[in-house]
């Protein structure tokens, strides 16, 4: 038998307030070099999509979320040649959780305008930032409803 190909599962948050984003700066595991991206990651066994986006805003920028829309899915393979499989959603922050420690690799979890994330693009993690942002400017986002989870 053989070894069938299977993309990673990730979720991205997208978390607005007013017109600032929550983005996080980590360190790239592969390059050593500072990047921006949408609070994100992996799938954990036995684990939905939305706590695994709640899970994951929360241990990578201490904020604790409402999950409000889906913003869909991309298929993205990296530099690395690692392909993902990424859901993204919609977030509302609820509240700052400041005694809790960001994960390891997450330098800081500022709140940005559009106009400066656009600016710093060569630091995005991937295209996906900004193209993520931009569909959710643009008000495609799907009723959670559109998640099955059982």
């Amino acid at each position: 038998m053989t070894d069938r190909w299977r993309p990673n599962v990730t979720v991205a948050a997208v978390v607005k307030q007013d017109e600032h984003y929550l983005m996080v700066e980590e360190r790239d595991s592969v390059t050593g070099g500072l990047v921006l991206n949408q609070p994100a990651g992996h799938l954990e066994p036995g684990e939905g999509l939305v706590a695994a986006v709640q899970r994951e805003v929360l241990e990578e920028t201490r904020w604790e979320v409402t999950v409000t829309g889906y913003l869909g899915v991309a298929l993205f393979t990296a530099g690395n040649k690692t392909t993902y499989l990424r859901h993204s959603f919609l977030c509302f922050p609820i509240r700052e959780h400041g005694d809790r420690d960001l994960d390891d690799a997450i330098i800081a979890a500022p709140w940005m305008t559009y106009e400066q994330i656009k600016s710093c693009s060569e630091v995005h993690r991937s295209h996906l930032v900004l193209e993520l942002l931009r569909q959710q400017r643009a008000g495609l986002c799907a009723p959670l409803s559109l998640v099955t989870e059982s």
